[in-house]
């Protein structure tokens, strides 16, 4: 209740600033941190096209706009522009040249604890250790920003693009971040969306620790080490995104619970899922194609809903590590007591695998035989990889069917009971050769 009436004062008081709010406009020569203390809560400063340098500091509520792209440099020391006032808005600037202090989190734009409801829209943050530093300041949004960090710098040296700590509520959308330590850092930061970013030559797109309630959508990820990384963190939806490119994983789930993952697009990457220690997510609609590995499942990851994802042309489509057969493309029971426990096939929806060799004889779509992943040609093929010019010979599908007839040979697996004939995705070929350069 005290929140809420202290919300209700803020707004209050920030109506009747602008009721008498005026333009202030800087000028060629003039000072902008003369401008900015002189300015009233609820004022627009107005920035002509001019270098600026010096570190900055915004200490009420106005509105930071800039007319034909100033820029502002922080001359390579310290925060170029600091956010200490909520409903602060910074818009058309060319931000650069902060500090290199990884203690001191030098960023472009810093905005500091309490800085709650910034707008930082279509400005380019370059140069900057780390772009964007949001710690503490809850309902921001950040838009149509373009972000590149010190590109000659190596990775550990570099900030992340922007960085989320201990916030609430955050809008990021439609960004362009590059060249930085990881795109997006998101530590601690719960009810986000991340929508339409471009996401590349970084480390990870997105690297999330410990955040909650955050929905993942309509963003592209590639030419990174790792495309997504969700890591200790719950109630995710993750819906629409492509990731490509990727030296390393297209999308990692770490310790992840109750999400949803549908309808993404995994593509040319080594891995394209790493999925470890998950459970209780459900994985649909996704497209898993050409990866060298499709998904790496490890770790007890069980009690998960697989189905309705198309599996086409991954070197390896599974590689399972776990002591029990994993059992995808079947619903789970409402009640997690019952979870586990056996599905009949018929309820089963299955999911497409592009190196299945059963057969539909009823016609409705689904095949008669299971799925089954992991088996002695993909154990003999991991460990001698020349025999993959082999996969198609005579030879080679007898011997999986050798492995099959006889379960002393065979270890546990991820079996998919009735298993799609066909790709939902008709367009899959259009994804093919996105692997990352030199790959």
């Amino acid at each position: 209740m005290r929140a809420s009436a202290a919300a209700w004062l803020s707004a209050l008081l920030l109506i009747g600033a602008s009721a008498g709010a005026a333009t202030v406009r800087v000028r060629p020569g003039e000072s902008l941190q003369q401008a900015l203390d002189g300015a009233s809560p609820g004022d627009t400063v107005e920035v002509e096209r001019a270098l600026h340098r010096g570190n900055f500091i915004i200490d009420k509520p106005l509105t930071l706009r800039g007319i034909g792209r100033p820029t502002l440099s922080g001359a390579m020391q310290g925060d170029t522009l600091r956010v200490t006032a909520a409903d602060v808005t910074i818009e058309g600037l060319i931000v650069r040249d902060s500090g290199d202090s990884l203690k001191d989190q030098n960023a472009g734009i810093y905005l500091r604890p309490g800085a709650h409801r910034a707008v930082v829209q279509n400005c380019d943050l370059t140069y900057n250790l780390f772009g964007l530093w949001i710690e503490k300041a809850n309902d921001v949004r950040i838009e149509a920003n373009l972000i590149t960090g010190k590109r000659e710098y190596n990775s550990s040296q570099r900030g992340n693009g922007i960085q989320l700590y201990n916030t609430t509520g955050a809008r990021i959308i439609g960004n362009n971040i590059g060249f930085v330590r990881d795109a997006l850092y998101v530590d601690v930061s719960h009810h986000a969306v991340f929508r339409g970013n471009k996401l590349h030559h970084s480390r990870y797109g997105s690297h999330y620790m410990n955040s909650y309630y955050n929905l993942w959508e309509d963003n592209d990820s590639y030419y990174n080490r790792g495309g997504l990384a969700l890591m200790e963190v719950r109630d995710q939806v993750v819906r629409g995104n492509r990731t490509w490119g990727n030296s390393d994983h297209g999308i990692m789930l770490r310790t992840l619970q109750d999400s949803l993952i549908e309808n993404n697009i995994i593509a040319g990457n080594n891995r394209g899922f790493f999925i470890y220690d998950v459970e209780y997510a459900t994985l649909k609609g996704n497209l898993i194609v050409d990866n060298h590995v499709g998904v790496h499942l490890s770790a007890g990851s069980t009690r998960n809903v697989v189905e309705g994802n198309d599996f086409i042309a991954n070197r390896e489509q599974i590689r399972y590590i776990g002591a029990r057969d994993e059992v995808w493309g079947c619903p789970l029971p409402k009640d997690r007591k019952d979870r586990g426990q056996p599905v009949p096939p018929e309820q089963c929806a299955g999911n497409h695998w592009s190196n299945y060799l059963g057969w539909d004889r009823n016609g409705d779509g689904r095949g008669d035989v299971p799925y089954e992943a992991n088996d002695m040609v993909d154990r003999l093929s991991w460990r001698y990889p020349g025999l993959k010019l082999l996969l198609a010979s005579p030879a080679i599908q007898a011997l999986r069917l050798v492995g099959q007839q006889f379960p002393v040979l065979r270890v546990p697996s991820v079996i998919d009971p009735r298993p799609q004939m066909r790709a939902a995705h008709k367009q899959w070929s259009e994804w093919r050769d996105k692997h990352y350069p030199g790959q």
